[in-house]
């Protein structure tokens, strides 16, 4: 309750007439007293992607495919450099911090690895009938989500790929097929997201149980059951079950941003040539 209500005053903040003009401090400028975003760090680097654990530990793609963790202090924990064997990392999934999966699209590989990054296991999963699986996730058993565009239908797999549950088949419960570019495994609920189509809502046990028609977002995420997105210019928010989706102005300076992650007290804004973390009071 407490994080909901954080995020929240948060986002209200954002629609403040002006905030649009005082919400971030400018790097290499001080912080306006009323700015709400405070500048704390930057990390310099030629990064490509970022994902950020619920501990605060930072993980940064570069441009020659190497992931490194670093500490919430901005202190190097691991490396992983075995990205010539499978090529482009596609996915991140760190919601459970001891145990990172990567997703090789190109290969059709999962790589399960530990807490310092070394390799835990790896999955081929076209060798067990898998051959298009555009994402996967982390799911609360601590086995994974894929969806399998080849049979239209959401598994539930071990890490040897042997399959534990599944749903019925998508062709035979929506009109057109979704293709989600997000699995999001949080509080009994399985959120499945297609830029095209929308939000779709599973059980654990693969109920559908509801269909949002929010396009063209990116950034997608859920915090408390809590759904979040953006697409160029405006940050929105939402709450399955209610009516309200809450739309909120980006500052002009950060429209361009590859990638905002927002997480309980800090706001993550990924630039090229950088990672900027800010906090929030």
């Amino acid at each position: 309750m407490q994080l909901r209500s954080t995020i929240l005053f948060l986002l209200l903040i954002l629609c403040l007439p002006g905030a649009g003009g005082t919400l971030f401090a400018q790097q290499g400028q001080p912080a306006q007293r009323d700015s709400f975003f405070i500048l704390s760090r930057t990390i310099a680097g030629d990064f490509t992607d970022f994902t950020v654990d619920n501990l605060g530990n930072i993980y940064v793609l570069n441009q020659s495919g190497q992931l490194k963790k670093m500490g919430p202090a901005g202190d190097s924990v691991a490396v992983f450099n075995n990205v010539r064997q499978y090529g482009k990392i596609q996915f991140i999934d760190v919601s459970n911090p001891l145990k990172v999966l990567l997703y090789f699209k190109d290969f059709g590989t999962v790589v399960t690895l530990d807490r310092f990054l070394n390799t835990r296991s790896t999955l081929d999963l076209r060798r067990r009938q898998l051959f298009q699986v555009k994402a996967i996730g982390q799911a609360y058993d601590n086995n994974i989500w894929v969806f399998d565009e080849l049979e239209s239908k959401l598994k539930r797999i071990g890490e040897d790929g042997r399959i534990i549950d599944q749903t019925a088949d998508f062709r035979l419960l929506f009109d057109s097929m979704p293709s989600p570019n997000f699995i999001v495994d949080q509080n009994k609920q399985v959120y499945l997201y297609d830029a095209t189509k929308g939000v779709y809502l599973f059980d654990y046990y693969g109920a559908f149980k509801n269909r949002i028609r929010f396009i063209g977002w990116t950034d997608f995420s859920v915090i408390n059951n809590t759904i979040f997105g953006r697409d160029a210019g405006l940050l929105y928010r939402y709450e399955p079950g209610t009516l309200n989706l809450q739309q909120y102005p980006i500052p002009p300076s950060m429209q361009k941003a590859r990638k905002i992650k927002i997480v309980p007290g800090y706001l993550y804004l990924l630039r090229d040539g950088q990672l900027e973390i800010y906090t929030y009071r």
